[in-house]
C-alpha cells in the first residue's frame, strides 16, 4: 500500500505543477481507496482523505509555487490580498467537515470534481476566454469569493488551483501567471485546513496509528516523499508544454474518479 501511495504522489506532483493544483483530485480517491482496505469506520474515512490530503498540499504545493516563483510567474499581490480570506475560508471549511457525515462528503467531492473535470476537458480555446473584470477583485468584491474558494478546497481536500485559475483568467490574466499564482493559494489553504484539521479530529475514536486528528502522517509522508521531487518537474513543463490534451486526459479522469466517488457514496 505504501507503493501505491508513492504513485499517487508522483502523479499528484506533476498534476500539482502543471496545472497549478495541490494533487488532492489524485490524492484523495487513492487515500479513500487505500483506507478502504484497511477497512476505516466510514465515518472517519472520508474526513481522513480529505484531512491528509490537505497535509500533501503543504509540501507539494510548496513546492510547485517554489518552482513558479524562480520563474517570475508569481504574483505575489495577488497572494498578500487573497491570503486572509483564504485562510477564513480554510478553516470554515474544516469545521463543516467535521459536522457532515462520510456520504455527504463524497457527494460533495464528486460534484466538484466532476465540475472541474468538465473545465478540463472542454478548456477554453486560444483567446476565446470569458472575461468577467480587467481587474482581480478587491474589497467586498474579494472577501466572498476569497473565503468561498478557501472552504470549497478546504471541504474536498484540494488547493483550489482549478476554481483560482478560472476567476485570474476570467480577469484577463495570463494563464502561466494564473496558474502560478493558484499554486501559491493551495499552500495558504492547506496550511490552515491541516492544522485544523488535527484539532477537530483529535481524540476521535478510531483513528490508526500515525495520526494527528484526521491528518495519517504515515499516508502524508508517503505520497511527499515523491510529489516533492516531481511537483517542479510539472512546474516547468507547465511553461513549455501546450496542455490542451493533456487537460482533456485529466478532464477525464476527474469525471471517471468523480463516477467512482458517487458510487460509493451511493452504495455506502
Amino acid at each position: 500500500m505504501v507503493f501505491i501511495l508513492m504513485g499517487a504522489g508522483l502523479a499528484a506532483g506533476l498534476v500539482a505543477g502543471l496545472f497549478g493544483i495541490g494533487g488532492g483530485f489524485v490524492v484523495v480517491p487513492t487515500l479513500i481507496v487505500v483506507f478502504e482496505f484497511f477497512d476505516f469506520s466510514d465515518s472517519i474515512l472520508m474526513k481522513m482523505a480529505v484531512a491528509t490530503s490537505l497535509a500533501t498540499i503543504v509540501v507539494t504545493g510548496f513546492r510547485s509555487a517554489q518552482a513558479h516563483y524562480k520563474k517570475g510567474a508569481v504574483d505575489m499581490q495577488i497572494i498578500r490580498d487573497w491570503a486572509p480570506w483564504l485562510t477564513i475560508g480554510a478553516i470554515l471549511g474544516t469545521i463543516l467537515t467535521r459536522v457532515l457525515d462520510g456520504s455527504a462528503l463524497k457527494l460533495i467531492f464528486s460534484v466538484g470534481v466532476f465540475l472541474m473535470g468538465l473545465h478540463f476537458v472542454f478548456p477554453a480555446k486560444g483567446n476565446v476566454r470569458f472575461h468577467f473584470s480587467a481587474e482581480m477583485p478587491k474589497g467586498f468584491v474579494l472577501a466572498p469569493i476569497a473565503t468561498f474558494l478557501g472552504g470549497f478546497s478546504a471541504l474536498l481536500g484540494i488547493g483550489g488551483g482549478t476554481p483560482a485559475v478560472m476567476v485570474m483568467t476570467a480577469c484577463q490574466r495570463p494563464i502561466h501567471q494564473a496558474v502560478a499564482t493558484a499554486a501559491g493559494f493551495g499552500v495558504i489553504i492547506a496550511v490552515p485546513g491541516t492544522i485544523s484539521n488535527m484539532i477537530v479530529g483529535f481524540g476521535e475514536a478510531g483513528l490508526p496509528p500515525g495520526s494527528i486528528g484526521y491528518v495519517n502522517l504515515i499516508a502524508a509522508l508517503s505520497i511527499v516523499s515523491m510529489s516533492i521531487f516531481t511537483a517542479p518537474i510539472g512546474a516547468k513543463l507547465a511553461h513549455s508544454l501546450d496542455g490542451v490534451k493533456l487537460k482533456r486526459y485529466f478532464g477525464i479522469y476527474l469525471i471517471a474518479t468523480s463516477a467512482y466517488v458517487f458510487y460509493k457514496a451511493v452504495a455506502g
